[in-house]
């Protein structure tokens, strides 16, 4: 019982000394408003991604366009299969990296972009 205690002493004292991070870790399921980013703003890989998003494909990864559950819930709530998700190239990286664009809708009507792994969103304005 002290031990769970201590480790729970412990594990307060190391998010409040962290400042900055342990607001970011008590807020990550909290729905944030998006901003927006031109889509000439982009980084080039994510340019490229979203013209194959556009053209239907093919994509270079196996898990682009599989359904994106929207589980932090970041973007506008939708219906089960609206969001779906593909891969920003990251280069120098030997897997997916974070980058990330989610797509709403069939046929997609919005597009937002993530550079950090679905921690923020940026809705992509043409």
């Amino acid at each position: 019982m002290l031990i769970r205690h201590l480790r729970t002493l412990v594990l307060l004292l190391l998010l409040c000394a962290s400042g900055v991070q342990a607001r970011g870790f008590f807020d990550w399921g909290k729905s944030e408003d998006t901003s927006n980013i031109a889509a000439a703003a982009l980084p080039a890989e994510a340019r490229e991604a979203l013209a194959l998003i556009r053209q239907g494909g093919p994509f270079p990864y196996r898990r682009d366009g599989i359904t994106f559950q929207n589980r932090e819930r970041r973007l506008p709530e939708a219906g089960s299969g609206y969001y779906r998700e593909y891969t920003v190239t990251t280069p120098g990286s030997r897997d997916r990296g974070a980058r990330r664009i989610i797509s709403g809708g069939r046929p997609p009507t919005v597009f937002y972009y993530s550079d950090d792994h679905y921690r923020t969103f940026r809705r992509i304005q043409d």
